[in-house]
């Protein structure tokens, strides 16, 4: 091996390491004693091991044995929570996925007066800080009467994204134009092209961007809390903040927010899993048929 291939592996594995290195923490923090936390602060393995954190983080212990494994003893209804974050990521991916697909079609393909002008707004949009409109949205949807409401969750980012619009956009206009008229010649009108042309030969991109929008989705943590604050519609994210600032000790329950972290990161790692193979290979738009 050359010394630029050895620097570069290295620099590589610096790379992943640092990038894993905070995850493994977590899940170590989690299988730790909580009476030996900071005892065994410099182990990379628990000296302590122990489930007793997933346990009452799952409902499975008692108060009292919660605070006999040294948790703080506050309480997180984990199904709930995990419940209402998989609604809110699932119709946020599938109506955001759809809406966007064919608005970027449109903008692709269809000629219509304006359509450049359109576009560029959308393109304009992605210079525009979120935070920008987040106090705005967030007054809309509490005069709207939807907080606390998941129809108040998605509202402001269900139908359309600009990066969204602009990514299937791109790829739309990269697809043969010979598939989609032998299409018409067939007698297909244009929802036909898009339904039976254009989105089946575009698995790979909206598997891409499913993706993406949906870890976003999980992890958002911000508008969540402006908008669900009832335990009806809060999500898993914001359930562990409340559930850090629950604990009636001074020092913060920190395994047990580890072990709900780890738990909640299991859904996205298994969409990776399944996904993942298909997410690497979609990058490459080439070879279509």
């Amino acid at each position: 091996m050359r010394a630029g291939r050895i620097v570069a592996w290295t620099v590589l594995g610096l790379a992943v390491l640092v990038t894993v290195f905070p995850f493994y923490w977590m899940v170590r923090t989690a299988l730790t004693d909580a009476h030996h936390l900071f005892s065994d602060n410099f182990s990379l393995w628990p000296q302590h091991f122990t489930w007793a954190n997933f346990k009452r983080v799952l409902g499975l212990s008692t108060f009292a044995e919660a605070q006999a494994a040294g948790g703080s003893g506050a309480s997180l209804d984990f199904v709930l929570y995990l419940r209402n974050s998989v609604v809110y990521t699932a119709v946020v991916v599938a109506v955001q996925t759809l809406s966007c697909a064919m608005a970027g079609y449109a903008l692709a393909r269809l000629r219509f007066r304006g359509r450049e002008v359109l576009f560029s707004a959308f393109v304009s949009a992605l210079m525009v800080p979120p935070i920008f409109t987040l106090l705005p949205n967030f007054a809309l949807v509490r005069n709207l009467g939807l907080l606390n409401t998941f129809a108040g969750l998605v509202a402001p980012i269900l139908l359309m994204t600009p990066f969204t619009v602009f990514f299937l956009r791109q790829f739309f206009l990269s697809l043969p134009r010979e598939v989609e008229e032998a299409a018409v010649i067939d007698g297909a009108g244009v929802w036909g092209v898009f339904w039976r042309v254009a989105l089946p030969m575009s698995k790979g991109p909206l598997i891409t961007i499913a993706l993406i929008n949906g870890v976003y989705a999980w992890k958002d943590y911000l508008w969540p809390l402006l908008v669900g604050q009832e335990e009806g519609s809060r999500v898993l994210t914001v359930a562990l903040g409340v559930f850090l600032q629950q604990s009636p000790n001074a020092r913060p329950d920190w395994t047990g927010l580890m072990a709900g972290s780890t738990l909640s990161v299991i859904p996205v790692l298994l969409l990776l899993l399944v996904f993942g193979k298909r997410l690497a290979n979609s990058l490459n738009f080439t070879g279509i048929k």
